[in-house]
């Protein structure tokens, strides 16, 4: 087997990211692949990525329906949906996390680019996010 350069550049100290979720990289195992064969350290997503992720794929159809049949509109649907996928991702993560010493294992998730000029909806939409993170931790 050649070299990694992944690993390589791991080793020279740097921090690989991902800049993409999609809730089947977590569960077919390819991210945990990702972190432990080529070094992976963080991912990143935003609004965009996650429109990419649901429209092009039927993995969340089921549960948009459910959440649909609820009544739930769509900011709802996608924090869920978001949130959960982030929340996935960063399980995946922990051990980066603490073999790093807190300095890798991150999953970071851009707030609304709508808000880009709404210091105020910023501030209170990365509170939620942050406060429903600590909500899943403390149930997991």
């Amino acid at each position: 087997m050649k070299d990694n350069p992944l690993k390589k550049l791991e080793a020279l100290g740097q921090s690989i990211w991902l800049d993409y979720i999609r809730r089947d990289l977590i569960a077919n195992g390819n991210l945990r692949r990702l972190i432990e064969e080529d070094g992976l350290r963080g991912v990143t997503s935003n609004p965009s990525i996650f429109e990419k992720a649901i429209a092009e794929s039927n993995l969340y159809d089921k549960d948009i329906h459910d959440m649909a049949l609820k009544k739930k509109n769509d900011k709802e649907i996608y924090e869920t949906l978001s949130q959960r996928d982030v929340k996935n991702a960063a399980d995946e993560f922990r051990p980066v996390y603490e073999k790093t010493d807190c300095k890798d294992g991150y999953v970071s998730l851009e707030v609304n680019p709508h808000l880009a000029h709404e210091t105020r909806g910023t501030i209170e939409e990365a509170r939620q996010v942050v406060g429903s993170a600590r909500q899943a931790q403390r149930f997991h």
